[in-house]
C-alpha cells in the first residue's frame, strides 16, 4: 500500500513574504502535489519577541493569491507551548541547565557550528557551577566516536555530521523563556505527521540535530530535501535584515510573475518561450510535471543516493 506523503511549508512571521521564502513555498508545494500528498502551513511564531503583528495573516494572504491552498487548519506554535514542555520532560536524561550568559559562552566557544552558532564548551555539562542558577536549557549530545549523524538529503545528497565537534550541547530553551527551534521543529513535524520537509539549504546543517531529537523522542525522521537560498548583489541570504522586498500579488498577472521568478530560480524547464504561463492555472499546470522532471535530474546526479528518495 502506497504510503502517506505529508509535506509542509513552515514560514516564521518576522515580516513579509520575501523572494527567497516564497522559493521555498514553491519548492514544497511542488514536491507534494508532484506525489500526490498533502501540504500544510505552519506558522513559526514560537520566537514570539520577533513576531510582527499581521505578518502571518499577510503571508496566508499571500500563498491564497499566488494559488497555493493548505490541506488542513494552520497550526501555530506560539500555541503549542505545552506539547513542547511535553517533549523536553521525556528526555530529561538527556537534558541539563545551563547558567552561561551569551557573553560567557561567546568567549568559552570551541569553534563555530556550521550554521554560526557558537559550539558550547560543556561548562555546565556535569552541574552548575556554585551560585549559578538555571537561565536555559541544553541537551547533551554523545561523546566523539558516538555523535555521527548521517542523512540522505534529495538534493544535496550525503551529510554527515559530528555533533559533539560540529554543535556542541544546543539549547532546548532559550535564557528568554522561548524554546528552541530545534526542538520545536522536531515536536510539529512528528505530531502532524510530515513525511517530507522541503526548505532552504540555510537548515541543512541543522538538520543533524533535529535527527538527533527524533532518535531521543523516538519520532520517525522525514526524507529532506534543501533546496538553494536566494541571495543579493552582495551574495547575502535574501531576509529583511539584508533588505529583501516583499512579494506582492494584487492581481493574477503579479502573481503570476513571481510564481515564475521563483520557478527560474529552482531551474524547472517550464518552456517559458514556447509558452509562458498568462495564469496561475497554466503556471501550475506546467510547473508540477517541471518539479518530476527536476527531482529526476537530481536523482540521476545521485543515482546511488537519492533514487529511492526521490520515488
Amino acid at each position: 500500500m502506497k504510503q502517506p506523503f505529508i509535506g509542509r511549508f513552515a514560514p516564521s512571521p518576522t515580516g513579509p513574504l520575501h523572494a527567497g521564502s516564497l522559493v521555498a513555498a514553491l519548492a514544497s508545494y511542488l514536491d507534494a502535489r508532484w506525489h500526490d500528498g498533502a501540504w500544510l502551513v505552519r506558522i513559526e511564531d514560537i520566537d514570539e519577541g520577533r513576531s510582527v503583528p499581521g505578518a502571518a495573516e499577510g503571508i496566508l494572504e499571500l500563498l491564497d493569491a499566488l494559488g497555493m491552498h493548505a490541506d488542513g487548519e494552520i497550526v501555530w506554535q506560539s500555541r503549542r507551548k505545552h506539547l513542547y514542555q511535553a517533549a523536553a520532560e521525556r528526555i530529561l536524561d538527556n537534558t541539563y541547565p545551563c547558567g552561561c550568559n551569551r557573553r560567557e559562552i561567546a568567549d568559552s566557544r570551541l569553534g563555530f557550528a556550521p550554521d554560526g552558532a557558537a559550539i558550547y564548551a560543556g561548562t555546565c555539562r556535569h552541574g552548575l557551577p556554585p551560585g549559578r542558577e538555571m537561565r536555559s536549557l541544553r541537551v547533551r549530545v554523545p561523546e566523539t566516536g558516538l555523535d555521527e549523524i548521517s542523512f540522505t538529503d534529495r538534493f544535496a545528497g550525503q551529510v554527515t555530521q559530528h555533533l559533539a565537534h560540529d554543535s556542541g550541547d544546543f539549547l532546548l530553551k532559550r535564557a528568554d523563556g522561548f524554546w528552541a527551534y530545534q526542538l520545536a521543529v522536531v515536536v510539529d513535524d512528528a505530531g502532524q505527521g510530515v513525511t517530507d520537509v522541503v526548505r532552504g539549504a540555510d537548515l541543512l546543517d541543522s538538520t543533524p540535530r533535529q535527527i538527533y531529537l527524533q532518535h531521543l523522542l523516538g519520532v520517525p525522521t522525514p526524507r529532506y530535501l534543501h533546496v538553494p537560498v536566494v541571495r543579493n548583489d552582495n551574495g547575502e541570504k535574501l531576509s529583511k535584515q539584508t533588505g529583501a522586498l516583499a512579494v506582492t500579488a494584487g492581481d493574477e498577472s503579479a502573481a503570476v510573475a513571481a510564481l515564475v521568478q521563483s520557478a527560474r530560480f529552482l531551474d524547472l524547464d517550464l518552456d517559458l518561450a514556447q509558452a509562458p504561463p498568462r495564469s496561475r492555472d497554466d503556471f501550475w499546470q506546467a510547473a508540477i510535471p517541471a518539479w518530476g522532471r527536476l527531482l529526476a535530474r537530481r536523482a540521476a546526479a545521485w543515482p546511488t543516493r537519492l533514487a529511492a528518495a526521490a520515488d
